[in-house]
C-alpha cells in the first residue's frame, strides 16, 4: 500500500477516534449544529475507517501466515499457504474497496432536485407516456431511499400527466 494512501488512512483514523469522543460529550450533544456537524462527519468516516480496520487485521493474518510458513511440519506449510492466498486475496479486494471510499465525493450528491415531466406533442399518447415516466423515475427513486414530493400536477386527458412537478 502507498504510504501516501496509508498516513492519509491513519490520520482519518485518528480523526474518527477524536469524533467519537466529541459525539460522546454532554457538551457538544447539547450543541445541536455542532453535533449533527460531527454526526454527518462521522457518519462519512465510519465505512473508511472499517474498511481500513478489515484490511490491518488481514495484513497481520498474511503476517501470521508468513510466519507460519518457516515450520518444519508439512501439515502446517499447507495450511498457511492456504491462509496467505486467502489473506491475499482479501486484501486487494479491501485495498480496492478503500480507494473506492477515499474517492473525493461530489458537492451536489447531498442536494435535491426538481424533476419535470411535460406530456410533447402527440396528443394523449404524449400525456400517457409522461406518466409512465414519472412512475418510472418515483419507483427507481423508492428504490434508492429517496423521498418524492409532487409539487403541481397537471392530469392528462386520458390518463397520465399533461405537467407534473415532483
Amino acid at each position: 500500500m502507498d504510504s501516501g494512501l496509508r498516513q492519509r488512512l491513519e490520520e482519518a483514523s485518528e480523526r474518527f477516534e477524536e469524533l467519537e469522543r466529541l459525539l460522546s460529550d454532554p457538551d457538544i450533544i447539547s450543541q445541536r449544529q455542532q453535533f449533527q456537524q460531527y454526526s454527518r462527519e462521522y457518519g462519512e468516516l465510519e465505512p473508511v475507517i472499517r474498511a481500513w480496520q478489515d484490511c490491518q487485521q488481514c495484513q497481520s493474518r498474511l503476517d501470521d501466515s508468513q510466519a507460519l510458513m518457516a515450520e518444519k511440519d508439512p501439515e502446517m506449510r499447507a495450511m498457511a499457504q492456504e491462509e496467505q492466498r486467502d489473506a491475499s486475496a482479501r486484501l486487494e479486494e479491501l485495498q480496492q474497496q478503500l480507494q473506492t471510499l477515499l474517492l473525493p465525493r461530489d458537492p451536489n450528491d447531498e442536494r435535491n432536485i426538481f424533476l419535470e415531466v411535460r406530456a410533447g406533442t402527440g396528443g394523449q399518447e404524449a400525456g400517457i407516456f409522461a406518466g409512465d415516466l414519472f412512475r418510472m423515475y418515483s419507483r427507481y427513486a423508492e428504490r434508492r431511499g429517496w423521498s418524492i414530493e409532487i409539487l403541481s400536477a397537471q392530469d392528462g386527458e386520458a390518463g397520465g400527466y399533461r405537467e407534473l412537478i415532483a
